[in-house]
């Protein structure tokens, strides 16, 4: 608003006041080199007294940009999304940006469909673990526009991607379970299309190295999940049980105290993502933590450089022949959290 005037300070306004032009007005809004400085100055100065705030939109649409980033991520009730997205949130906004987010409600289906839309007023896109088929990830590719994948890789697709190391974390798991002396582990699986559960399932594949037989059970990533099969995964007859995520075993051990079953003592139970209630369950929750701020930082300066015209972060794309094995990706370490809800098997 301009000073005494109860009205919008316009552009014009800032041109008569610093007698200049409203082009080398916009031409100083742009930082474009161009403009004599003492004349620069004038048109700062009487910005500056004036108030004068310009408008994103028509900034964005000059430079053939809209100034924002969309994000689109499976569920937002998730606090390894929100985190995430909170950490992208921040370090986009340091640059000028702004943010819009879908919340796909754990639906493959229209994840495609959101991300089209997101697209439709967005300058690039951070996809957050998708489920969506290959196919439509490929789709997405296609267009062109600056794409980022976080959590899951897609080997042959010109794709850039960042992420945590899954597949350490449950080696970790095993490891800790191996040395207390557990030998048979029963893995409650997360969503099907879920990368992050097929890299559980990756690492669970070499459990034996460690002395493990292993059960995998379908369950999910909510709490409600995890405490309806608690009793399917007490009759799988494992000694230790390791949930697909925070959410489940908070699920699995609200339902075992319901049943009278004692954690550790009957059986032991891990997490992982390490959400704050797992520090204040009863027993804590043996996890293992992901660095999801970590994470959104590193996604958000990622696409940054992807919009800037630059590599992005690790790669993931070009061709099978290019990168063969793809499943070496450059990955954010994660950290076994051992506490009480795991102990030597009775």
């Amino acid at each position: 608003m301009a000073k005494g005037r109860g009205k919008r300070v316009t552009i014009g306004d800032v041109a008569r006041e610093a007698d200049a032009s409203v082009t080398t007005v916009s031409r100083v809004l742009n930082d474009v080199s161009t403009v004599d400085e003492t004349l620069a100055d004038r048109v700062r100065q009487a910005i500056a007294d004036l108030g004068y705030r310009p408008s994103a939109t028509a900034q964005g649409l000059a430079r053939g940009r809209s100034g924002t980033l969309g994000v689109l991520v499976p569920d937002l009730a998730n606090p390894h999304f929100s985190d995430l997205v909170k950490a992208f949130s921040a370090t986009v906004r340091d640059s000028g940006a702004r943010v819009l987010v879908m919340d796909s409600d754990e639906d493959p289906t229209v994840e495609r469909e959101l991300a089209e839309d997101l697209l439709r007023y967005a300058d690039g896109l951070l996809l957050c673990a998708p489920r969506m088929p290959r196919a439509d990830l490929a789709a997405l590719a296609a267009r062109g526009a600056p794409l980022l994948v976080a959590n899951r890789r897609a080997p042959g697709l010109a794709l850039h991607t960042v992420g945590v190391d899954f597949h350490q974390g449950v080696l970790a798991v095993c490891g800790h379970l191996a040395q207390l002396g557990h030998r048979r582990v029963v893995y409650l699986a997360g969503p099907e299309g879920s990368w992050a559960n097929r890299e559980r399932l990756r690492a669970l594949a070499g459990a034996e190295a460690f002395g493990l037989h292993v059960t995998v059970l379908p369950c999910g990533s909510t709490t409600d999940e995890g405490h309806a099969v608690a009793e399917t995964a007490l009759a799988a007859g494992g000694t230790a049980l390791v949930a697909y995520n925070d959410f489940v075993a908070l699920g699995l051990l609200s339902r075992f105290a319901e049943l009278g079953v004692r954690v550790p003592d009957d059986i032991s139970l891990t997490g992982f993502d390490e959400i704050d209630l797992a520090r204040f369950s009863s027993p804590p929750l043996t996890t293992v933590a992901v660095p999801r701020s970590g994470l959104g930082r590193a996604a958000a300066t990622a696409l940054i450089r992807l919009l800037r015209g630059g590599t992005g972060g690790a790669p993931d794309g070009g061709t099978d022949a290019d990168d063969p094995e793809n499943a070496e990706a450059e990955a954010l370490p994660v950290e076994l959290h051992v506490r009480g809800s795991t102990s030597a098997p009775s």
